[in-house]
């Protein structure tokens, strides 16, 4: 009987989930495709900011599953009791805990979808998007293709003039620094780029050098340089955090460590990204405090303006948390596990209310 009634629970949750994400991806490209249309420019057209809005729905999908799982689940578990499934579920025995483990399998079939996406789909298609748009915008005109940043590889400071996906970034300020932090040289080239073997190939390139007693100076045409900043580290420059997979910003917060340079932001987006497991356990189970509670009697349209506004007050707090978190030095972990442990708690407590009432 458990095993068939785990079943249709587990797939009645996840069917009437990816309805809901269905719906909400829906609005969400639309709003995404009117956005694209004030960016058309060169090549970049309608058709181009169609196939933009397509292929950033992977990443969507994964930013949007948390709220999907609380409103599908409030839908799923509310049609459940309209149609008095849920007393017939109780009669035949069933507990509220042994209700809730069924829901948290649903959501650890969720939880394997949402890393699938966070780590192998969304952010490769959402990083292609950004480029294929950048690149039909500024065809013919190289120049601005590209984004300018400072990077920092041990001593060195360099300044790029811009990075793309092409590998050729113009202009690079190079300033070497002395184990005590003062300037050791001063370097330019007019143009810089990374080659098949990763490889810095520098052309026109003109070094200061402040030594001791004199400062000399050199030039080269062309010069070839070795840094620890490869392509995929300089790659992870121009994307946001959440748009990074786990392993890139593992990779990104062990190159700003060794830099000494502050890894706080993505320390807090990596181990969010692992403390929102337990968010895609718990939302299912929130889900079932609130059917058993204030929702019972109520339609579809209130639990779904419900979900939606608890949605939205946990992400505000996820948020200011995260943000607070970041601006005051808090520990990463700390921060991280902060808003899933009290989704948890609160959980908790509703379940212990409708179990002993």
């Amino acid at each position: 009987m458990n095993t068939i009634l785990s079943k249709y629970i587990i797939k009645s949750i996840l069917v009437s989930v990816f309805l809901v994400m269905a719906v909400l991806l829906s609005i969400t490209m639309l709003y995404e495709f009117i956005s694209q249309l004030g960016n058309l420019q060169g090549n970049f057209g309608v058709t181009e900011a169609f196939v933009f809005s397509l292929l950033r729905l992977p990443q969507l999908t994964f930013e949007m599953l948390p709220i999907s799982i609380l409103i599908g689940s409030l839908f799923c578990l509310g049609m459940l009791t309209s149609n008095s499934e849920l007393v017939i579920i109780h009669s035949a025995g069933i507990s509220i805990k042994q209700l809730s483990k069924m829901l948290a399998i649903s959501g650890v079939f969720i939880a394997l979808f949402s890393i699938l996406l966070g780590e192998f789909v969304g952010p490769s298609l959402d990083y292609y998007a950004r480029n294929m748009r950048d690149e039909a915008r500024y065809i013919g005109n190289e120049a601005d293709f590209g984004n300018a940043v400072w990077v920092k590889d041990g001593n060195t400071i360099i300044h790029l003039e811009r990075v793309n996906t092409d590998y050729d970034f113009g202009s690079i300020y190079m300033f070497h620094l002395n184990d005590d932090k003062s300037l050791k040289s001063i370097a330019v080239a007019e143009n810089s780029g990374i080659d098949a073997n990763e490889q810095w190939v520098l052309e026109n390139f003109r070094e200061t050098k402040f030594e001791y007693d004199k400062v000399s100076r050199s030039s080269v045409d062309l010069i070839n340089e070795t840094f620890e900043l490869n392509s995929d580290l300089l790659g992870v420059t121009l994307v946001k955090p959440i748009s990074l997979s786990i392993r890139e910003l593992i990779g990104y917060v062990d190159y700003l460590n060794k830099n000494d340079l502050s890894s706080n932001r993505y320390e807090v987006e990596l181990w969010s990204r692992i403390s929102s497991l337990l968010t895609i356990l718990t939302m299912p189970i929130l889900a079932l405090s609130f059917v058993y509670s204030s929702l019972r009697s109520v339609g579809t349209g209130t639990r779904l303006t419900v979900g939606l506004i608890i949605g939205l007050v946990y992400f505000l707090l996820r948020e200011l948390i995260f943000n607070y978190g970041q601006v005051y030095g808090f520990n990463s972990i700390i921060t991280a596990w902060t808003p899933p442990l009290l989704l948890f708690l609160f959980t908790i407590l509703r379940l212990k209310r409708i179990r002993y009432r």
